[in-house]
């Protein structure tokens, strides 16, 4: 059973939305203000926080930013604003959906069920990226050995850490995909990412200089992270 922490001062609308909820099977604890949203999220760690934009005190948007400071958590924001800036405002903070009141329930439930079912598929993603897979990569001259962690460039062995050898063995195992460095984090260094941390710039930086001219294959993807160029591309 799913867990929602519900952030809603209007003790009506709370009312409603946690019954309706609860109906739909999962479990609902409220609270009605920021701060106690920040200590509950804290305690009970939710699948899924549905967050009112205006609350008492500390706003749904200040409360947002805390939370993804902590961790990836889905958020729904409620709010009685419907103007776009605003819409768009609470997305790039980090929201995941955005639902104006009025609502319909139904579509609430609609909009809650996406939003779970999204991170389940992502949390059976990132297991499967952690569990890797003992195969032989290669990538021109470069070999990696996961059974072994072994990295060979032009036959001579690479001198990798365990972080900058899982980073690469993940970048070679689907290029072309881009990683966010959240993911990232989440990933190899098993850690939620905080705003202003540098640790995978850094490992990147380091790992392209040891691959050499191949390290110009590990690409900046702008605002999201980084991918390694198909080798299809780099023959263009």
């Amino acid at each position: 059973m799913a867990t929602i922490l519900l952030v809603e001062d209007a003790r009506e609308l709370a009312t409603v939305v946690a019954r309706e909820l609860t109906a739909a099977g999962y479990s609902v604890q409220h609270v009605a203000d920021g701060r106690s949203a920040l200590s509950a999220h804290i305690s009970h760690s939710p699948d899924l926080v549905i967050l009112d934009w205006m609350l008492p005190g500390m706003d749904g948007l200040e409360v947002l930013r805390q939370l993804r400071q902590m961790a990836p958590t889905p958020v729904l924001m409620l709010t009685a604003r419907s103007e776009e800036m605003d819409r768009v405002v609470g997305l790039e903070v980090g929201a995941d959906d955005y639902l104006t009141k009025p609502f319909s329930m139904r579509e609430l439930i609609a909009r809650v069920r996406a939003l779970l079912r999204r991170q389940e598929l992502l949390r059976q993603t990132l297991a499967a990226d952690r569990d890797g897979s003992a195969e032989t990569l290669t990538r021109g001259p470069l070999r990696l050995d996961a059974a072994s962690h072994l990295a060979l460039l032009e036959g001579e062995s690479l001198d990798l850490s365990p972080t900058e050898f899982a980073l690469l063995h993940l970048l070679m195992r689907s290029p072309g995909r881009a990683f966010s460095r959240t993911y990232l984090l989440e990933t190899i260094w098993r850690e939620s990412y905080i705003g202003g941390d540098r640790s995978v710039d850094n490992v990147v930086l380091r790992l392209r200089k040891k691959l050499g001219p191949l390290g110009e294959a590990i690409e900046t993807v702008w605002s999201i992270g980084y991918r390694l160029r198909p080798e299809q591309e780099g023959a263009r």
